[in-house]
C-alpha cells in the first residue's frame, strides 16, 4: 500500500497526469488534478460488489484527494442510454456487456482511453483478444475489471473420495462419469435456470461452452456475429448436446421440471447433502457467492475445468466480465483510469475473494485461497478464449429469443422450432 500511494501521489506531484485539451464540450478545463475533485461513476455493481470495487479505489483518493461518487443501479443498462441522451452521462460507466459500451463508442459518445493511455501498456495488462472486444480499429475504449469464468464444473471433493470417482480430464471422461453414477443410483448433475427475468441464461452458457468445444472458435465468432444462423447444423448440434444432459431425467436431479423451477443460485446445494443429491454443477465462478458459510473449499467445494471435446482445439473457456468506460474526459478521470491500468488495484480485488482478475500483471499470489487461485488458472492458461456469446448479441436475442428459447426447449418444445424462432427475432440491420 505504501509503495502504491508513493507511485501514484508521485505521479500527481512531479505533473505526470497533464492532459491536452480536447475539442467536445467535455473537454477538461484544467490540467492537474485538484484535491476536492469528483468522479461519477454508473455501474451495476451493489452490496458485497460495491464494497469490493469501493476498496479498490480508496488508495486512489487517499493519494490525491479525488472523491468517487458511486451509483449501483439494476436498471443500469435502461438508466445509461437515457442519461447520454439528456446530456447528463456519468463520467465513467461500468458496463457488464462489453457490446452495450461499444455502440456508444461508435456514436461517438465515447473517450477512447489510447488518448491518454499507452495502447503498450493495455496490451500488456490484458488479453489480446479481451483488448479486441473493447477497441474500434486502434482505439481502445474499455478497461476490464473484473472476469467471470464459466467453463467450470464444481463437485463436492468428499462425495467423490466416497464413491471412488475422479475427475475426468475430456468430454468422454465426463460422459462415461456420468454414466457410472447413474449406473451407481445417483444423478450426476444439478442444474437450475430460474433467474427471474433473466431465466434462461444458464442454459445459453451450456450452449455455448458447448459449441466452442464441438465446433471451434471460428465457428463460434461466425455465430455471434450472425453470419452463420441458430438454424445451422453446428449450432444446432451444441443445443442436442446440451439436450442430452438436460432433457435425459437420469442425468438431471428434478428432471426438466427442475431445471426450470430451480433458483440457479440455489441448484448446487444439493452437491452438499448427505447423501449428495447429486455431484457436478456446471456454473461460473461467481457461484461461489450463493453457497453458505459453511462450505469449506478444499474439503467439500473444488472445482474443475470443462473438459474438451476435441483435445487437439486445447483448453477453452468461456467468460463474462465488467468493463470501465469513458464518457466524460477530465483530468481526474485520465488518472483514475491510469490507476486502474496498473496490477494493483486488480490485485486488492483478487484479494478479497471470489474474484477473478482479467489483469495478466496480477500474481496468483494476490489470490486469498487455493479454490480461486485455482480459477484464475484456469483462465490464465485458456488456449482458446471467448466472451459469452448471448452478451456480444444484440439485446434482442442474447437477453431475449436465446433466454426463451432455451427455456422452451428444456420445456419440450421442437428443437428445429426453438432454432427458428430465434432467428427470425434477429434485428435486419444487425
Amino acid at each position: 500500500m505504501k509503495k502504491l500511494l508513493q507511485f501514484v501521489g508521485l505521479s500527481f506531484s512531479i505533473g505526470l497526469v497533464v492532459w491536452g485539451c480536447r475539442s467536445q464540450s467535455n473537454a477538461p478545463q484544467t490540467t492537474e488534478v485538484q484535491s476536492g475533485d469528483t468522479i461519477t461513476i454508473l455501474g451495476t455493481l451493489t452490496g458485497v460488489g460495491e464494497d469490493k470495487m469501493r476498496a479498490a479505489m480508496a488508495p486512489f483518493t487517499a493519494a490525491t484527494g479525488v472523491e468517487i461518487i458511486y451509483e449501483g443501479s439494476d436498471a443500469f443498462t435502461t438508466l445509461v442510454p437515457v442519461r447520454v441522451d439528456s446530456g447528463n452521462p456519468p463520467d465513467i460507466a461500468l458496463f457488464p456487456q462489453p457490446g452495450l459500451m461499444m455502440d456508444f463508442a461508435e456514436a461517438g459518445q465515447m473517450v477512447p482511453l489510447t488518448d491518454f493511455i499507452d495502447r503498450t501498456t493495455l496490451a500488456d495488462a490484458y488479453d489480446e483478444y479481451l483488448l479486441n472486444l473493447v477497441s474500434l480499429d486502434e482505439d481502445v475504449y474499455g478497461l476490464w475489471m473484473r472476469a467471470d469464468v464459466k467453463s467450470l464444473v464444481w463437485y463436492n471433493p468428499q462425495a467423490f473420495e466416497a464413491k471412488g470417482y475422479t475427475v475426468p480430464e475430456t468430454w468422454a471422461e465426463m460422459e462415461a462419469l456420468s454414466d457410472r453414477m447413474i449406473a451407481d443410483g445417483s444423478k450426476p448433475w444439478c442444474m437450475g435456470m430460474e433467474s427471474g427475468q433473466a431465466t434462461g441464461w444458464v442454459g445459453t452458457d451450456w450452449v455455448e461452452d458447448i459449441l466452442l468445444r464441438q465446433a471451434g472458435p471460428a465457428v463460434y465468432d461466425q455465430w455471434v456475429s450472425h453470419e452463420i444462423p441458430f438454424a445451422d447444423p453446428q449450432v444446432k448440434a451444441a443445443f442436442e448436446s446440451f439436450g442430452a444432459i438436460a432433457l435425459n431425467p437420469d442425468a438431471v436431479l428434478g428432471g426438466t421440471t427442475g431445471i426450470l423451477s430451480t433458483p440457479f443460485g440455489e441448484a448446487p446445494l444439493p452437491l452438499f447433502a448427505n447423501p449428495p443429491g447429486c455431484y457436478l454443477h456446471h456454473q461460473a465462478s461467481f457461484i461461489v457467492e450463493f453457497l453458505p458459510e459453511t462450505i469449506e473449499p478444499g474439503v467439500n467445494l473444488s472445482v474443475f475445468p470443462l473438459p474438451p471435446m476435441d483435445p487437439d482445439q486445447g483448453n477453452a473457456v468461456i467468460l463474462g466480465g465488467i468493463v470501465f468506460g469513458v464518457f466524460n474526459d477530465t483530468p481526474a478521470v485520465r488518472a483514475l483510469m491510469a490507476y486502474l491500468a496498473t496490477p494493483e488495484p486488480h490485485a486488492i480485488w483478487a484479494g478479497l475473494g471470489s474474484y477473478i482478475s482479467p489483469h495478466q500483471q496480477v500474481s496468483l499470489d494476490a489470490y486469498p485461497d487455493d479454490l480461486t487461485r485455482q480459477q484464475a488458472e484456469i483462465l490464465r492458461n485458456a488456449d482458446v478464449l471467448r466472451f459469452d456469446g448471448a452478451d456480444l448479441m444484440p439485446g434482442a436475442i442474447g437477453t431475449g429469443a436465446f433466454w426463451s428459447g432455451i427455456v422452451d426447449y428444456v420445456d419440450g418444445q421442437d428443437l428445429d422450432t426453438v432454432l427458428s424462432d430465434i432467428d427470425a427475432a434477429w434485428p435486419p440491420d444487425e
